[in-house]
């Protein structure tokens, strides 16, 4: 029956998106569909299964904006992991006498700000504290990346196939310039900042890294790579130096090797540990060991919180709120994958408004944005902290413009490798002149003030136009840097030297007193509830709302690609043209109505 409705939903979408059918007969349809084959779906969990935790899908802060898996039971490969739900299940399924170990396999699919080092930190202090409990936690490895072997590392087993790799070779960060295609083409460039690490603007004005940008890249990588060498060598066994040089002296790390150099224990092919597993399941001769996927033991995985509650009075209007804030943040509404500011600032007023909300963990992963949205978000949270706590609980990356609605929380918690600081300000301004006048294009103008075409782009800005800009990002950044003061309780003048737009660690930030304690966001969670002197009785609720699946079927038909073809595809020419245009695409975000940002480089990856 499941698969007659999930062939029935392919075949009415591909009617509505060739025919132009009834768009609200479609969605009410599907609602139905969604309905009928979402019933009687709960999990099957048989004792002494093993949890399968198939690493091929990106995790991401904020849950999924609809869940498809009402038309697959949870079975299929789910594409998007939540970071709560992954770690929930895990920690449930240590107590969980139905479940005898958990299986480590596949490879992450990182995506957006997804699957970043601070996230997958969280998950492997699960994996940890299922692997305290006493039952074994597997790994079975392939080709495995860094963030694949950062996890599987902490497993009691770790095999790898003989023909299987681990890519270890360091971290690295390559940022690509366009300063060299804009000159080609007669695109001009002008720059306004302050902060001489601000270097987001140095793809478009450099053709390399300018020093100081290669100083604190080199030392944020430095932090990460030494976070992750010590860990993996922690659960290892072995030295931060051991593994070091097992890296150094390979890179690309072959099976025989890895074992050489006690990063796997044993090296096998996937049938022989499936055919331990039936043995050790008492499957020995079926088809397959028992076992239940993290996607669908989650679904019927008791939280924690709910855990800790048993035997308590029932909660009655205590309420934590868990808001996620990932993506660039933007003016206006924001699209899917963005913040927008006034919706943002929207969402938090009703919660400070909202009397069964008794505190709020703002959840951020953002790389910044818009300085007028960024404010706009920071001003409610001010608001909000008179009347209830606000705890933070920095991602993956909470700089610039996320450490902007960053600096006012309560207490700020971060992990080791959480990419924060960026505390600068930049405008930029793209002109056409040279362009249009290779086309034989010329514009001319009438205005009534001369400063009245200054935003213009048919032309590069005087002297005296690029002075306002230059003012209004001098008098942005006198702001950040004062409000950071204010809300972290530094003297400013420290302030505006750890500023200067650098990018640090949490480690570093800790230090400088830019984040109050390293933690995740369970920690952020229980602080939050202590603060708010609810103890252990209360009730988590998570914003953004998840949307109905009509909604987001109405969404997905507006956003239907005309042509109907996929702009997936492999291969060198494609990974390339998909890059500039991934990084190319971020200029949309560029609507603060000043023109003014607080926002990492494009793109501060580290590889």
């Amino acid at each position: 029956m499941k698969n007659f409705f999930t062939s029935m939903l392919g075949s009415l979408v591909a009617l509505v998106i060739f025919a132009g059918g009834s768009l609200l007969l479609f969605i009410g349809f599907i609602g139905a569909i969604a309905a009928i084959s979402g019933q009687d779906r709960t999990p099957a969990l048989e004792t002494g299964s093993y949890l399968v935790f198939d690493l091929d899908a990106n995790i991401t802060d904020a849950p999924p904006r609809v869940d498809f898996s009402v038309f697959s039971g949870g079975e299929n490969r789910p594409g998007v992991l939540q970071l709560r739900n992954v770690t929930r299940a895990l920690r449930a399924a240590a107590t969980d006498n139905r479940i005898a170990g958990v299986l480590l396999t596949g490879s992450l699919a990182p995506s957006g700000y997804g699957s970043g080092y601070a996230a997958l930190k969280e998950v492997r202090a699960a994996l940890q504290d299922f692997k305290a409990s006493g039952k074994p936690v597997k790994a079975y490895l392939t080709f495995a990346d860094k963030k694949d072997y950062y996890l599987a590392s902490v497993a009691n087993e770790v095999t790898l196939d003989p023909y299987g790799m681990i890519l270890l070779p360091g971290l690295a960060s390559e940022p690509m310039f366009y300063a060299g295609a804009f000159e080609k083409f007669g695109i001009g460039i002008q720059v306004t900042r302050v902060g001489k690490y601000k270097s987001y603007v140095e793809p478009f004005t450099r053709k390399n890294m300018s020093p100081e940008n290669r100083e604190q890249v080199q030392k944020l990588l430095d932090d990460v790579w030494g976070s992750l060498v010590s860990d993996i060598a922690a659960s290892r066994g072995l030295t931060p130096a051991a593994v070091q040089a097992t890296v150094d002296a390979e890179g690309l790390i072959r099976a025989e090797a890895a074992k050489a150099g006690k990063l796997v224990d044993r090296i096998a092919y996937r049938d022989e540990v499936i055919d331990e597993l039936k043995v050790a399941t008492g499957r020995k001769g079926k088809d397959s060991f028992k076992q239940i996927s993290l996607v669908n033991y989650a679904r019927i995985a008791p939280d924690p919180v709910d855990t800790a509650r048993r035997g308590m009075p029932p909660v009655r209007g205590s309420h934590v709120a868990l808001v996620y804030a990932e993506g660039s943040i933007v003016d206006g509404e924001g699209e899917p994958g963005e913040i927008g500011g006034v919706k943002f600032a929207r969402e938090l007023r009703q919660l400070r408004l909202n009397d069964s909300i008794k505190a709020i963990v703002l959840r951020v992963n953002s790389p910044g944005g818009s300085a007028s949205a960024s404010e706009a978000i920071q001003r409610e949270i001010r608001l909000t902290r008179k009347v209830k706590p606000v705890i933070v609980s920095m991602g993956s990356y909470a700089a610039s413009g996320g450490y902007w609605i960053s600096a006012y929380g309560d207490r700020i918690f971060a992990e080791p490798t959480t990419i924060t600081g960026s505390i600068g300000v930049f405008g930029i301004q793209f002109d056409v002149q040279k362009l249009t006048g290779n086309l034989g294009l010329t514009f001319d103008s009438v205005k009534t003030g001369k400063f009245a075409d200054t935003l213009t782009i048919s032309r590069p800005k005087t002297d005296e136009e690029l002075a306002v800009f230059q003012r209004m990002v001098d008098w942005i950044y006198g702001e950040f840097v004062g409000k950071v003061a204010d809300a972290r309780h530094l003297k400013l003048d420290f302030v505006k030297e750890i500023a200067q737009g650098r990018v640090w660690s949490g480690t570093e930030a800790v230090k400088l007193g830019l984040v109050d304690e390293i933690g995740g966001l369970d920690a952020a969670i229980k602080y939050a509830a202590q603060k708010a002197g609810l103890g252990s009785n209360y009730r988590l609720v998570e914003y953004p709302r998840r949307k109905e699946f009509s909604e987001e079927i109405a969404d997905m038909v507006r956003r239907i690609n005309p042509q109907g073809a996929s702009t997936e595809s492999t291969g060198l020419v494609a990974q390339i043209t998909q890059r500039v245009t991934a990084e190319l695409a971020v200029l949309k975000t560029f609507n603060d109505p000043q023109g003014i940002y607080t926002r990492l480089p494009l793109e501060l990856a580290l590889h």
